[in-house]
């Protein structure tokens, strides 16, 4: 009964694609890549059920996945294994674009590599004369709510890559993405550190969950005389 079922999951998937499962039944899905051989329809139900969506559950930890009945270390290496095979995907394709024109290109990546960590982090995009990305590095790593930034530093690693612009962003784990007066103090610092060096600071993207961003650039808050005027 349960390669049948997971028969039919396949089925669906080469013919309708992945916009025709639920969240349960992909968890299920992944779940399945772990014990072929198990019925995880269940364990996959209360999972979605205890974190809320498929992007709770990639995110989750271990020792949480675990807690969940039917759920042992096979099934997580599953889930884990993909959710870090899509994060590799989006930072290569990222890589890959021929240019970085607006905070929507990178979003994808970022959203997807910040929105579920439970502490600040802030990374740098490193970017060439045609808005090409050079590499992009997590500098800082801090609390739940604030994380020191030192604008030295991010001109040391730009300077390092040969890097003529960069991109900045950071994530709240809180999900809020109003900019707090230390955001823009901090935008500030970097883009004046960036002028003295020759490098464009392009943007600063604040991440507060999938597909939630605010962007400097797109807010009109990249001249730094605006910047600290509106802080």
């Amino acid at each position: 009964m349960a390669e049948g079922h997971r028969q039919r999951l396949r089925d669906r998937f080469l013919r309708y694609g992945i916009d025709s499962f639920t969240d349960e039944e992909i968890i299920e899905v992944l779940l399945s890549m772990g014990t072929p051989r198990k019925d995880c329809k269940l364990p996959a139900r209360e999972l979605c059920s205890r974190f809320g969506s498929l992007a709770m559950v990639l995110e989750a930890a271990p020792q949480e996945l675990q807690q969940v009945k039917g759920v042992g270390p096979n099934n997580i290496f599953a889930v884990k294994f993909i959710h870090e095979a899509a994060r590799r995907f989006l930072r290569q394709r990222l890589q890959s674009r021929p240019q970085i024109h607006s905070a929507r290109d990178i979003a994808d990546y970022l959203c997807h590599a910040l929105s579920f960590r439970d502490r600040e982090v802030f990374i740098a995009v490193f970017l060439d004369s045609k808005n090409g990305v050079i590499d992009l590095e997590e500098l800082f790593s801090g609390t739940a709510n604030a994380t020191a930034v030192y604008p030295r530093e991010v001109m040391r690693k730009a300077l390092i890559k040969n890097a003529t612009a960069l991109i900045c962003a950071h994530n709240h784990p809180s999900g809020s993405i109003e900019p707090s007066r230390a955001d823009r103090i901090i935008t500030w610092q970097i883009i004046k550190a960036a002028e003295v060096v020759g490098i464009r600071m392009l943007d600063h993207i604040i991440i507060g969950g999938p597909s939630k961003y605010f962007s400097f650039s797109e807010n009109g808050l990249m001249n730094s005389d605006k910047l600290m005027k509106n802080g």
